[in-house]
């Protein structure tokens, strides 16, 4: 799934860069800072919860918008991810292409 998302975003001209792990993406992210992240819940090693938390928690990346990509579709799961933990975005996978990319232009916008 990821690569099927670096695949679309670079088609529209996106530079992705694609971690396996939540302690790959943690230490990617506060390497090369990126201008978004899109983390899924589900992944090896570590939840995406606690990579979010990790992320808000350092100064250094805590204003990275950050979209939830998962397949995680219970109303319940997105409603805590939006009004609790404030995540930038909130999509359930399987997930349309141009959803996707309209809401990658939509956050990097604000």
């Amino acid at each position: 799934m990821s690569q099927l998302m670096e695949m679309i975003l670079s088609r529209h001209g996106y530079e992705v860069d694609l971690a396996a792990t939540g302690r790959d993406g943690l230490s990617m992210i506060e390497r090369r800072r990126p201008n978004i992240v899109l983390l899924d819940l589900m992944m090896p090693d570590m939840d995406g919860w606690q990579v979010y938390n990790q992320l808000k928690a350092n100064p250094d990346t805590s204003s990275i918008p950050v979209i939830i990509v998962t397949a995680r579709a219970q109303a319940t799961e997105k409603t805590i991810a939006m009004k609790v933990a404030q995540v930038d975005d909130y999509i359930v996978k399987p997930f349309n292409p141009t959803q996707l990319v309209e809401t990658v232009a939509e956050i990097l916008a604000r």
